[in-house]
């Protein structure tokens, strides 16, 4: 089945009813043009799948890897390098020209063709001007954050963002920077938080704990007629599955750590600029010494060119997982933006293409601290352990009422964030089931 058209249409009715089969059937099919590969990118009439191969590259010849110059090999090399000897000192005095320093390389940290491959193919995916490689992701949210914001500024950040974000938000009121935190789901209300002194909105959909589904377009509409930068989060969806620069947003930063390099062997991040942000963020990252480890940009790189097959088993496995988790008595909600019940699904139908594998479960409020502890330890296959999007199952307890604003979370129960991995979905069900008993005692 499909979950609806992908037109125009599809991404300016929020009220549509297509989607609503999603309960229907025993395999829970989310899949869409953009997931089955045939949803065409916009600029270059590629479809989806077919870019995730040739992002980056003219026809015939894939990202960064230039095989004619390589002798035909597919891949690009692994760039491992600090010093770039010039020819004489024409071509570096040449090489001062541009302030931004991105081309020819110069120097390691300001890029090598295997960071320019990754930082090309990934803009692309995203409909960006450039990408600048981090790092890691947090490294990406700060850097975003700090081409931006200065002394005296009104910095406004979700308050369902990535917990180490918002951890450096906090740090910036030491430098003068006031920063509030919003409810996500306040869409076009945005408004009345802004002041002449705002300077950046920082969002995250949805949230990597909470699933709330932000109204990206009602929040850059109200921001950019006042020159308000804003930048999402990108990490759950994926360019697989929504660009945000499309919604509006200027800035666009991801955790390459989790879905783009996809095998839990790297830690990477990046950020996706359009033309009138790039040179603020690759100006700041410059200064702020950012660069990426070669082997990482590689893994990065190769994880983008499976991204969609991945995105698409990952979405399957959790939907049903998903819908399996309804089922149990132990569990008093299942917090996924793909179900019909979730307070953001007509806003995630109109702005996304499918659901990654990330969600949450709420359990039973009559369970306690040491029944959960026991559950999640007696799991076998589902691990317990940070970050996401790797091959593997993973599932962490997770307590919003230590940091969220009073009223945006109200506390259901144990809230537990489950990851599905690649793992054979009936072995998944048979763990949990057999964590439930323990649960239960």
């Amino acid at each position: 089945m499909t979950l609806r058209d992908t037109g125009s249409e599809a991404r300016t009715d929020a009220g549509s009813d297509a989607g609503s089969d999603i309960s229907s059937g025993t395999r829970h099919d989310i899949s869409n043009d953009a997931g089955s590969g045939t949803r065409r990118d916009i600029s270059s009439g590629t479809r989806r799948d077919t870019l995730y191969v040739q992002a980056g590259s003219e026809p015939h010849v894939q990202a960064g890897s230039e095989p004619r110059r390589r002798h035909g090999y597919v891949n690009p090399p692994v760039h491992r390098v600090s010093t770039v000897l010039y020819r004489d000192t024409a071509e570096m005095a040449a090489s001062q020209a541009d302030p931004l320093k991105r081309t020819p390389p110069v120097y390691g940290r300001f890029g090598t063709p295997t960071g320019r491959a990754f930082e090309s193919a990934l803009a692309e995916l995203e409909g960006g001007h450039a990408a600048v490689a981090t790092c890691s992701g947090l490294a990406a949210a700060t850097t975003a954050v700090l081409s931006f914001v200065r002394a005296g500024d009104h910095l406004l950040v979700s308050d369902s963002v990535y917990m180490p974000t918002r951890r450096f938000c906090d740090s910036l009121t030491a430098f003068g920077v006031r920063v509030e935190y919003y409810d996500p789901v306040v869409g076009a209300g945005i408004e009345e938080l802004l002041r002449p002194e705002t300077r950046l909105v920082y969002l995250e959909s949805p949230g990597s704990t909470t699933f709330e589904v932000q109204d990206v377009p009602a929040i850059t509409a109200a921001c950019r007629p006042r020159g308000i930068t804003t930048v999402i989060d990108n990490t759950w969806a994926t360019p697989a599955f929504l660009r945000p620069l499309e919604l509006g947003a200027d800035v666009v930063v991801h955790s390459a750590t989790k879905y783009l390099t996809g095998h839990a062997d790297s830690i990477l991040g990046a950020v996706v600029c359009s033309e009138e942000t790039f040179p603020a963020v690759r100006g700041a990252a410059m200064r702020l010494g950012q660069c990426a480890g070669a082997d990482d940009l590689y893994l990065g790189l190769r994880g983008l060119r499976t991204l969609g097959v991945r995105l698409r088993q990952h979405q399957q496995q959790a939907l049903d997982l998903a819908h399996w988790l309804r089922e149990r008595d132990e569990v008093a909600e299942v917090i996924h933006p793909a179900l019909p019940e979730h307070p953001g699904h007509r806003v995630w139908q109109r702005d996304f293409d499918g659901a990654s594998g990330l969600f949450g479960l709420v359990l039973r409020p009559d369970f306690g601290r040491t029944a959960v502890d026991a559950m999640i330890d007696s799991l076998r296959l589902f691990g317990l352990g940070h970050s996401w999007g790797g091959y593997e199952s993973l599932l962490v307890p997770a307590d919003p009422l230590t940091h969220r604003l009073p009223g945006t979370w109200r506390d259901r129960g144990p809230l537990l964030r489950v990851h599905a991995g690649f793992e054979d979905l009936d072995d998944l069900e048979a763990d949990l089931a057999a964590g439930f008993a323990v649960l239960r005692g």
